[in-house]
């Protein structure tokens, strides 16, 4: 296991050790029903794990040269999860946390990419080339062992 999945782990496990009711509670005599934790401690879990994807991702982006510029930038059409240097231009990057590489990447729609395109277009309009800069857009997979997956150019032109 690598160190940046050890983090990944680490910190994910101090989301799951949150306390919990009980194992199980009656509905009826004939059924026991399953405790499920909380929607607010189902949702921190999924938001420090997200967090620790994409915190993964980005060091991953790092270790290959590429400094990160913008992180959760939001802007009118949506937010971008991750914004990098590469030389003169920018990669946008759009962060997908599942079990496995392959549910990840059906997570993607095409309305979140229209949505990213438009982010992206607005933070360009403050960079000194403004649209003119050269930019692409990469998706990185996260799967549920902390393993990560680019797939560069994953959409706009070639």
């Amino acid at each position: 296991m690598t160190a940046m999945q050890l983090d990944f782990f680490a910190d994910l496990m101090r989301v799951v050790s949150l306390p919990v009711v009980g194992p199980v509670q009656v509905a009826s005599a004939a059924r026991p029903v399953p405790i499920r934790p909380a929607r607010r401690q189902r949702g921190q879990v999924a938001y420090l794990s997200g967090v620790a994807a994409e915190n993964g991702v980005a060091d991953h982006y790092a270790r290959a040269g590429f400094p990160v510029v913008a992180q959760r930038w939001r802007g009118k059409s949506g937010e971008v999860d991750l914004i990098l240097r590469d030389g003169s231009g920018l990669v946008f990057v759009e962060i997908k946390k599942s079990s496995s590489f392959d549910r990840a990447a059906h997570r993607v729609s095409r309305r979140q990419m229209d949505r990213i395109c438009g982010a992206a277009c607005e933070f360009l309009a403050g960079q000194p080339r403004g649209q003119m800069t050269d930019m692409r857009f990469d998706v990185a997979l996260v799967d549920g062992t902390g393993q990560i997956c680019v797939i560069q150019n994953a959409f706009g032109e070639a």
